[in-house]
């Protein structure tokens, strides 16, 4: 039994390799992985059971207890490494090693992750963007369910997860529908014939407004005259909204009570149209027979 303990502890002492002078055993390998499970779990620990209902309590909007929380897990988890590194013999210097090390395997292709790791950063620091935040990345459209150190995780209008790098946040054109004030304002354009009653088209398009449950009373909705088209007046209808949450639904709403009023007091809306003169044709004199010699 003494020989298979013996045997063992050979080889929890055998040495792997060597860092700046320390070995590294299969022993303080072990050691560092256990350091750094204990702090995993104790920052998650932290993050859930306290940080969450500490910030709930003094009622925190979620977007900040979201970048206090990966803060709090990422600082705690840095401070684990140092820690698990101090524990198996390897001191700031050791990790200066790695780090140059990590430099090298930068310049051979890891200049992404790196970027994303950095714009992951300024996310959780500046909050560009926040979980909840209405945005658009290039064509697409969605809400941000969460931001991690790499990417982003975007739900889209049709319930799709899409994964955005975090480098796209801060290089590229992001619209943030939410950030700051909340409140949106859409337009719907719409024409009608030059035959209409031009008093009543402007209180039309202001009920159809007051009348929706989704449009804000401040600010008030206006309807713009826009210019003499070739069929029609061109008028724009503005309103607010609270949220951008259901614009698209909430647009379609009001095209629809438009047409309905529409028809209920004889506006008409109406469809291009050309005018095609048709001339009679020129007479062709008539030339008397020849003959031909």
């Amino acid at each position: 039994m003494s020989s298979i303990f013996q045997h063992a502890q050979d080889i929890f002492k055998f040495t792997l390799f060597t860092i700046n002078r320390t070995p590294i055993t299969l022993s303080s390998v072990f050691l560092f992985l256990i350091v750094l499970a204990i702090t995993y779990f104790f920052a998650k620990f932290t993050n859930f059971f306290i940080l969450r209902r500490l910030l709930k309590r003094f009622n925190v909007d979620e977007g900040l207890r979201f970048t206090l929380q990966r803060i709090n897990f990422y600082t705690l988890m840095l401070i684990g490494v140092i820690i698990a590194f101090q524990f198996i013999g390897i001191d700031l210097s050791g990790l200066a090693v790695i780090f140059g090390m990590l430099s090298v395997g930068i310049g051979f292709g890891l200049q992404n992750i790196t970027s994303n790791f950095v714009s992951g950063i300024i996310l959780l620091l500046e909050r560009p963007i926040k979980i909840g935040d209405r945005v658009m990345v290039g064509d697409t459209e969605g809400d941000v369910l969460d931001i991690n150190i790499r990417s982003t995780t975007i739900s889209s209008l049709n319930n799709v997860s899409i994964i955005v790098p975090n480098s796209d946040f801060i290089s590229s054109k992001v619209i943030n529908w939410s950030h700051g004030d909340p409140k949106v304002r859409i337009t719907i354009d719409v024409g009608v014939s030059y035959d209409s009653d031009l008093d009543l088209v402007l209180r039309t398009l202001r009920e159809v407004a007051d009348e929706h449950p989704n449009v804000l009373k401040r600010p008030e909705p206006d309807v713009l005259f826009l210019s003499f088209g070739d069929s029609a007046w061109n008028l724009r209808l503005r309103v607010w909204l609270p949220n951008p949450k259901n614009h698209h639904k909430i647009r379609s709403e009001l095209n629809i009570a438009i047409v309905r009023k529409f028809r209920e007091r004889n506006i008409e809306i109406p469809f291009p149209q050309q005018d095609l003169h048709v001339r009679s044709s020129v007479p062709i004199p008539v030339l008397p027979d020849s003959k031909i010699s």
